[in-house]
C-alpha cells in the first residue's frame, strides 16, 4: 500500500510539473514576512471567500500586470488561486519580471492551512 501512495504522489509531481504547477510548500508559512497574500482568482469566486486580508488580482483579468507592477519585486509573496494552477501561472510570470520570494500556496483551503488565515467572505 505504501508503495502504491509513493508511486502516486510521484505521479502527481509529474503531471503538475509538466503542467506548469508549481509545488507548494507543505508547511506552515512564516507570516510574519510576508508583504502580501494574493489571490488570483476572478473576482467572482473571490466574493465566494477568501483568505482574511488577501488581496485579489485576477490572473486571467486584463489589468493583472498594472495591478502586480504596484507590489515591490523584493517583497514576499503567498499567492493561491482555487487549485493552485492558476497562482504557478502567475508565479511563473512574477519570477519571470524578477519577483524571487514567491509561495504557491495552492487552493484557498491549502492556503488557509499553510498561513493560518481565516476564510471570509
Amino acid at each position: 500500500m505504501k508503495r502504491i501512495a509513493t508511486t502516486i504522489a510521484a505521479i502527481a509531481a509529474a503531471v503538475g510539473i509538466a503542467f506548469g504547477v508549481t509545488a507548494y510548500a507543505p508547511k506552515n508559512v512564516d507570516m510574519s514576512s510576508v508583504t502580501a497574500v494574493i489571490d488570483v482568482r476572478t473576482p467572482e469566486e473571490f466574493a465566494t471567500g477568501h483568505l482574511d486580508g488577501a488581496v485579489n488580482i485576477d490572473w486571467q483579468g486584463a489589468t493583472f500586470f498594472d495591478e502586480i507592477a504596484q507590489f515591490d519585486p523584493a517583497g514576499t509573496y503567498v499567492i493561491y488561486c482555487r487549485s493552485g494552477n492558476r497562482a504557478g501561472q502567475a508565479i511563473d510570470a512574477l519570477a519571470d519580471m524578477g519577483y524571487t520570494n514567491l509561495t504557491n500556496a495552492g487552493g484557498v483551503n491549502d492556503a488557509a492551512a499553510l498561513t493560518d488565515l481565516a476564510v471570509v467572505q
